[in-house]
C-alpha cells in the first residue's frame, strides 16, 4: 500500500498543495513552520479521520477559509482508489470514495491504513491514560474499521448517560428532587453492550500486539527487552496481561452492569459514569516497573517508538502493509537509535519522513526528497 498523490486545499497553511510521491522512502525536508508535518498529518487524516496533533477540525482548516479539502490518490494490491474528505467546521464533513458520495466519512476507513509516529507520541508512556486508550482504539479501528462505528454509538450513549446523571446530581444538591433516574437502567443496559463490544475488541488488538511490542522494544534499545503491557479494568484494582482477561461479550456486559450497579450512589452524587472502557488504562512496564515514571527519557522515547514499530507489524501480519510516517523524530533520537530505526523500517513499501536537517535522517532512509519552504513543496531529488 503507497500514496501516489496528495492534494490540498485550504488545509492548514495550504491555500492549495499537490504532492506525488511513490513507494519507497520519501523525505520532506525543511526549516521548522514550513508546513512538513501539514503534509504528512493531512496523510494521516484520511486514514483515522482525526490528526495527532489537534482535538477537533477546526484548525485543520486554513484561517479564513470555509473549509478544507484533502485528496489522496492511494494504491492496494495494485487497485487504485481516491479517497476525498471536505472538513467544514461546525457543520458535517463530507467525503467521497471513487468520486461517489458516501453516507459517512467513517466509510472511508480501511481505504489507507497509516503508522504515525512523532514527538507526541511520548504522551503514550508519559502522558494521562487517555492518550493510551486513543492509541488502543486507533489500532482497533485500522485493524476494523466497523469498530469506528462501536466508538460513535459508545460515545453517543455515554453522553446521555452523563447528562441524566448530572441532571440528578444537580437535583440533589439543590435538594429539589432526587431527579428523575427511572431511564438509568436502559441506558446502563446500552452502554455495558457496547462498552463489552468496544473492550472485547480492545483486548483482542493488545493480545494480538504484546508480542510485537516486546520484538519491537528489544531491537529499538538493542537487546535490553522488558517491555510488558497490562490492561487495567475501570472497575478491577490489578492490571492484568489483556491474553488474561475475558472476550466474550456477554461476559464483559454482565460485569460492566454489575459494577454499574455497584457504583450508582457515588456515580448520582458526582454527576458522572465512572465505569466503562472510557476510564480504563493502557499499563506500561519495563520489567517490574512501570515505564511511567520509572523509564528515563531514551527508554521512553524507546518505549513509544516500540508500540508504533509493533503496530506496523501487527497491521502488516493481518493484511495490507499500512504506510510508515515519522514525523520530526530523527531529531530527538542519537546517532545509534537513528540509524538502527532506519535499519527496521528501511523496506517498507512506503516510508514518509519529516526533518528539519537532511542529515539526521539515516542512508537507509534516503529516498525520494523535497524541499518544503514558504507554501511550497518540490522534490530536489
Amino acid at each position: 500500500m503507497y500514496v501516489r498523490h496528495l492534494s490540498l486545499t485550504d488545509f492548514r497553511s495550504y491555500p492549495s498543495a499537490e504532492l506525488a510521491l511513490e513507494p519507497g522512502p520519501a523525505v520532506l525536508v525543511g526549516p521548522n513552520g514550513q508546513g512538513k508535518t501539514n503534509l504528512v498529518e493531512a496523510i494521516a487524516y484520511v486514514a483515522t479521520l482525526g490528526s495527532h496533533r489537534v482535538a477537533t477540525d477546526a484548525p485543520l482548516v486554513r484561517a479564513g477559509a470555509a473549509r478544507a479539502v484533502v485528496r489522496a490518490a492511494v494504491v492496494r494490491a495494485e487497485r487504485e482508489l481516491l479517497v476525498e474528505l471536505e472538513i467544514q467546521p461546525g457543520k458535517a464533513n463530507r467525503a467521497r470514495l471513487n468520486r461517489s458520495p458516501v453516507s459517512r466519512p467513517r466509510e472511508v476507513l480501511g481505504a489507507l491504513r497509516t503508522v504515525l509516529f512523532a514527538p507526541e507520541d511520548l504522551a503514550l508512556v508519559r502522558g494521562d491514560p487517555s492518550e493510551r486508550r486513543r492509541f488502543a482504539d486507533e489500532l482497533l479501528t485500522a485493524r476494523s474499521p466497523r469498530y469506528a462505528g462501536v466508538r460513535a454509538d459508545y460515545e453517543r450513549v455515554l453522553k446521555q448517560r452523563n447528562a441524566l446523571l448530572k441532571t440528578a446530581a444537580f437535583a440533589r444538591r439543590s435538594k429539589s428532587s432526587s431527579g428523575d433516574l427511572r431511564t438509568l437502567d436502559v441506558w446502563d443496559g446500552h452502554l455495558a453492550e457496547l462498552g463489552a463490544e468496544l473492550l472485547a475488541g480492545r483486548l483482542d488488538a493488545l493480545a494480538a500486539l504484546t508480542p510485537y511490542v516486546e520484538k519491537a522494544y528489544d531491537a529499538v534499545s538493542a537487546g535490553k527487552g522488558g517491555a510488558r503491557i497490562r490492561y487495567k479494568l475501570s472497575h478491577e484494582d490489578e492490571a492484568r496481561p489483556p491474553g488474561e482477561l475475558p472476550t466474550d461479550r456477554s461476559v464483559l456486559t454482565a460485569q460492566l452492569l454489575d459494577a454499574l450497579a455497584k457504583v450508582r450512589p457515588s456515580e448520582v452524587e458526582r454527576g458522572v459514569t465512572l465505569v466503562g472502557p472510557h476510564r480504563d488504562d493502557l499499563v506500561l512496564h519495563l520489567g517490574d516497573l512501570p515505564a511511567k515514571g520509572y523509564a528515563s527519557h531514551g527508554e521512553s522515547w524507546s518505549y513509544a517508538l516500540a508500540l508504533r514499530l509493533a503496530s506496523y507489524d501487527l497491521l502488516t501480519a493481518d493484511g495490507g502493509e499500512p504506510v510508515l510516517i515519522l514525523d520530526d523524530v530523527f531529531a530527538e533520537l542519537d546517532s545509534q537509535r537513528r540509524e538502527r530505526l532506519g535499519e527496521l523500517v528501511g523496506g517498507a513499501e512506503q516510508v514518509l519522513v519529516t526533518a528539519a536537517v537532511a542529515q539526521d535522517v539515516p542512508e537507509a532512509l534516503q529516498g525520494a526528497r523535497y524541499d518544503v519552504a514558504s507554501g511550497e513543496v518540490r522534490r530536489v531529488r
